[in-house]
């Protein structure tokens, strides 16, 4: 199909289908049901993980696992009903797998009256291991905004096609998985002259406000060959940031833009949370209060904490010297009390918004750092005490991981540097974009004493992928020596950027 015969097909939440969302050699049949954007699995544990999909049709999910290819000795089950009512979405845990290993699954939709199912699709992932395991992974952000959406011309969004040639554990996916709020265009004539394409839907074509249109925002973008094959082959550990909802959104905030009908930012996010969660692989059950926040094991070398930057935060005109909140009370304690419970080597912190950047929101101050020298104020007060408390309790080996500013940087940060001596050094990695605009470098705010150790940004704002400025980064722990090593890698895989950290003991 050509772009325009995309746009004719109408609402992909209708289940009609389009450019892409078939795999290659399946054949369309009207009389049984039709699995519409591939499989994925994500929140992957040492028994298993979730598995999800969608049908075309009201349907019932069916799975069968394997610790083989051939699907010899394979266990089925039955999943839930795939129905209107979660746009036709579905997932189901796997569960009772062996740890560290690779597990194959299959997929298909069963009619309701049990006559008819659906051709396969087939997936595989690696199950968290146990000891001192290798592991690695990993990370990026920032998929299909300021206007650059799947361009056929390029091979689509191939930045997902490098790192599944990475093979990693596992994806963390880290925030603006969607853009709800940047429409595209079918073209984009770029200053030299070129002209980008883009695959273009309605929902794509307008903000996203209604539910049907929150949803169409993740089914854009697994149209993409290069996405579906990594969500079919890694698992991934999904978190969102503003632009699932809209641009810089905190709670209760009531929008001035003029594209939007809904100026309600309470109803815009909720909206966009249930989409999702219908269209991601995440475990609501996994999460402490059902939403974003949660925590993954990896052997005694890796725990995962993710957080949720968005939910909780008070608002961007909020005072810069007072106490402000971006994680919230109750999701603080809660990082502080389970990285001080973790046994693991390594704590990765994967959080949806950087430290030290300065982030501005117009006038405004969207990010942690509030741009002023000297102590903490603002939502720098919040991170102040996580450190603080952390060294107080003496954990050590904390990793922060982000994307979010649209470019690569590697930061550390010391309290020798800082307008506060209370904490322990730390490193802060940046990667992303994966698939968007590039934007930066920002400038670090000299609160807790960053250095940016490497950069790598565009040389000008909303630089197109054409360019090369996309970025993922990956990290790799030895089980043996308990080393990490970092590297921050181009859209194409290529190493920008290495260091190997070796672990402290706790004193």
């Amino acid at each position: 199909m050509d772009r325009r015969t995309v746009l004719r097909a109408g609402a992909l939440s209708a289940g009609v289908l389009v450019a892409g969302a078939l795999p290659a050699g399946a054949v369309l049949r009207r009389d049984r049901p039709v699995l519409t954007h591939g499989v994925q699995t994500g929140d992957v544990t040492t028994d298993g993980a979730l598995v999800w999909t969608r049908a075309d049709r009201p349907s019932r999910m069916l799975v069968e696992v394997s610790n083989d290819p051939s699907f010899r000795h394979a266990r089925q089950m039955r999943g839930p009903l795939l129905t209107p009512a979660s746009d036709g979405t579905g997932k189901l845990r796997l569960r009772g797998l062996p740890p560290g290993c690779e597990a194959y699954y299959r997929v298909r939709a069963e009619d309701l009256d049990g006559r008819t199912v659906s051709e396969p699709l087939t997936g595989s992932f690696r199950t968290a291991p146990v000891g001192n395991a290798d592991v690695r992974f990993a990370w990026s952000g920032d998929v299909a905004g300021q206007g650059w959406g799947i361009n056929p011309d390029i091979g689509g969004m191939t930045g997902f096609a490098a790192i599944a040639a990475r093979k990693p554990d596992f994806f963390l996916n880290s925030g603006d998985t969607v853009y709800s709020d940047n429409p595209l265009a079918e073209k984009v004539t770029l200053p030299d002259g070129q002209v980008w394409r883009n695959i273009v839907t309605p929902e794509k074509s307008k903000v996203a406000e209604t539910l049907a249109e929150y949803r169409g925002q993740f089914a854009y973008n697994l149209l993409d060959t290069n996405v579906r094959e990594l969500a079919a082959s890694v698992p991934s550990i999904v978190q969102w940031d503003d632009h699932e909802v809209v641009n810089n959104w905190y709670p209760g905030e009531i929008l001035d833009l003029p594209q939007y009908t809904e100026k309600r930012v309470d109803v815009l996010a909720q909206r966009a949370f249930q989409a999702f969660h219908e269209w991601q692989p995440v475990d609501p059950a996994r999460a402490v209060d059902g939403r974003v926040y949660r925590s993954f094991s990896f052997g005694r070398r890796v725990e995962l904490f993710v957080l949720d930057m968005r939910s909780y935060k008070d608002a961007n005109n909020s005072p810069r010297d007072g106490a402000g909140h971006v994680l919230g009370a109750r999701q603080a304690r809660w990082l502080v009390d389970s990285l001080t419970r973790s046994r693991a080597t390594w704590k990765i912190i994967a959080a949806d918004l950087p430290i030290g950047l300065t982030v501005p929101d117009g006038a405004d101050i969207e990010g942690v750092a509030n741009g002023l020298p000297g102590k903490p104020g603002g939502r720098e007060h919040e991170l102040a005490w996580v450190l603080r408390t952390l060294a107080q309790r003496r954990v050590r080996n904390v990793v922060w991981l982000t994307a979010d500013v649209h470019y690569t940087a590697a930061h550390h940060y010391s309290p020798d540097r800082a307008a506060v001596g209370d904490f322990d050094p730390f490193w802060e990695f940046v990667s992303g974009p994966l698939h968007a605009g590039a934007f930066g470098p920002n400038t670090l705010d000299p609160t807790f004493g960053p250095v940016a150790e490497f950069v790598h940004a565009p040389p000008a704002a909303n630089t197109s992928p054409l360019l090369g400025y996309q970025h993922f980064g990956e990290v790799s722990v030895d089980g043996r020596s308990g080393e990490l090593t970092v590297w921050l890698r181009d859209g194409r895989g290529t190493s920008l950027w290495t260091r190997t950290l070796t672990p402290e003991r706790a004193r």
